[in-house]
């Protein structure tokens, strides 16, 4: 991998790590498009590290609080009614699931996963679906003419099962195009949590799982028959962070007041033009594929 490949899969990581249109799926096919090796699920992984630095320093207030609250939680047991101690053990909770299925599907998630077709489909479904959810929220917000206003439900509200589900969710985005905002935000729409506090959570319940995939993966980084070296994945990761914490900024303000419908177009007319693609033989289903597919482990596939 060149420099100048590592700066624009920097900023393409960046980029789409927090908006729900996929990550790992605009990695790839950027990729594609520029004619370079499959960038790889442990690249992936340790780019992710930069964008989630974001998030940690964006929400440090929120995390402080729920750490240090969730450490009192293990030796006091009035500090366990604490909202923060709680929101700690439901991240925890909702982490379980990616890191049970990325041990499981190690295998697909450097193979089979990365097929091209599968990906396009992905886009397009999942945002079909974004959008049938973001169209429920906005109903309940507004009302209607026979039907009052629904209260959609706040953080403070979550509880050990949707907390799993939202984790359910999560763990979906181990296939590219999927995208684990996108998933876990659309499991918490249906849920009927606002769109701001499914986000929030979708961010928060991220961390421990890409931490611990980039963690891991560091060890596959440079290793021999890797075309992916040490240098240009560290400038990557340092893009990735730069842009991503402008990006999580915007998007958290985009959440409050508008709706997810823009990347519900996105998704789908991406997915329509690459299986378009693939259909008259422009792109190979598994263009790029080969050294940068590697064995790599992951339990965090993308954004």
């Amino acid at each position: 991998m060149s420099w100048f490949e590592s700066i624009i899969l920097g900023l393409v990581q960046g980029l789409t790590e927090f908006l729900p249109i996929s990550s790992s799926a605009h990695l790839r096919l950027t990729a594609v498009a520029f004619d370079w090796e499959d960038p790889g699920a442990a690249f992936t992984a340790v780019t992710q590290i930069g964008t989630e630095l974001a998030v940690l320093i964006y929400f440090r207030k929120d995390i402080v609080r729920i750490v240090s609250a969730w450490f009192r939680s293990l030796t006091d047991k009035e500090a366990r009614s604490n909202p923060d101690a709680r929101m700690g053990w439901l991240v925890i909770i909702g982490t379980i699931p990616i890191g049970v299925l990325g041990l499981t599907l190690q295998d697909a998630i450097d193979g089979p996963f990365r097929d091209l077709r599968l990906i396009a489909m992905n886009l397009i479904v999942l945002g079909v679906i974004l959008g049938v959810a973001d169209r429920m929220a906005a109903r309940d917000a507004l009302g209607g003419r026979h039907r009052a206003v629904r209260e959609r439900k706040s953080l403070d509200q979550l509880s050990v099962r949707d907390g799993l589900l939202f984790g359910l969710c999560q763990a979906m985005a181990l296939v590219p195009g999927v995208s684990r905002s996108g998933a876990t935000i659309t499991g918490g729409l249906f849920l009927g949590y606002k769109r701001e506090a499914a986000a929030r959570y979708a961010f928060l319940l991220a961390i421990p799982a890409v931490l611990a995939s980039g963690g891991y993966e560091l060890t596959s980084i440079g290793e021999e028959g890797s075309h992916v070296s040490w240098g240009p994945t560290i400038l990557a990761t340092v893009v990735a962070f730069v842009v991503g914490y402008a990006i999580i900024a915007w998007f958290m303000k985009w959440v409050s007041t508008r709706s997810y419908m823009p990347f519900v177009w996105y998704r789908v007319v991406i997915g329509v033009v690459l299986l378009a693609l693939i259909f008259f033989g422009v792109v190979e289903p598994h263009a790029g594929e080969g050294i940068g597919g590697g064995d790599e482990v992951t339990t965090s596939e993308e954004g």
